[in-house]
């Protein structure tokens, strides 16, 4: 049994949707930031950062969304989102999660937190826009060969964290589905029974 420790639409989200997809048993343990839970003396405890998601797993915590998910990915072969070690779209798959938790997730930060580089967030919410577009364009650019998925025609858990980083996009002046690939890419994810759930069971209603 997973437990999962988690804000509705924050980078948790893709975890609970992954625990849903492959049909895993678990728990939720809401941490409510509008308190500021994610301070308090109990939740640091069991992650010193802060953020979410924890997962608790054999009683032991594990933090980092895309972490968490090729944990489950290699976990639960048998969910088949994630291709085997020896597999040849290893490496892409590899590189892929890191570009969305490395260079992706950190620039999202200074755009729904700019106070927390400078004071004045004009100075640089240009700069973290123009940056996060060239993201998505680069992303949508490799779909143009008429792939399904990000890494070929099989779905993988990089899909599920580039969906949640593409609904992060939503209130952007040109959000990530704008381009035409990645709103293709878009529907056929949202499209899935356990987008629906998670987005049922999260209370989101926006982005469907």
């Amino acid at each position: 049994m997973y437990k999962l420790h988690y804000c509705p639409g924050t980078a948790s989200l893709v975890v609970h949707w992954l625990l849903i997809e492959m049909d895993l048993p678990h728990e939720l343990f809401k941490v409510d930031f509008s308190i500021n839970q994610q301070k308090s003396r109990e939740y640091l405890a069991i992650n010193p950062s802060g953020l979410v998601p924890t997962l608790i797993i054999d009683d032991k915590p594990m933090s980092e969304f895309a972490a968490i998910c090729m944990y489950l990915a290699d976990k639960h072969p048998d969910s088949k989102l994630a291709p085997a070690l020896d597999s040849s779209n290893r490496p892409q798959y590899n590189q892929w999660m890191f570009y969305f938790s490395n260079t992706i997730q950190p620039i999202f930060r200074f755009w729904f937190y700019p106070q927390d580089l400078v004071e004045d967030a004009n100075l640089i919410t240009d700069t973290v826009q123009q940056k996060i577009e060239s993201y998505f364009e680069r992303i949508n650019n490799e779909f143009s060969d008429g792939r399904t998925y990000i890494l070929g025609d099989k779905i993988s858990a990089a899909d599920f964290c580039l969906t949640m980083l593409m609904r992060w996009s939503r209130n952007m002046p040109k959000p990530a589905d704008t381009w035409p690939h990645l709103s293709i890419f878009a529907e056929r994810m949202k499209s899935l029974p356990s987008f629906q759930e998670v987005y049922r069971r999260e209370g989101i209603t926006d982005w469907t």
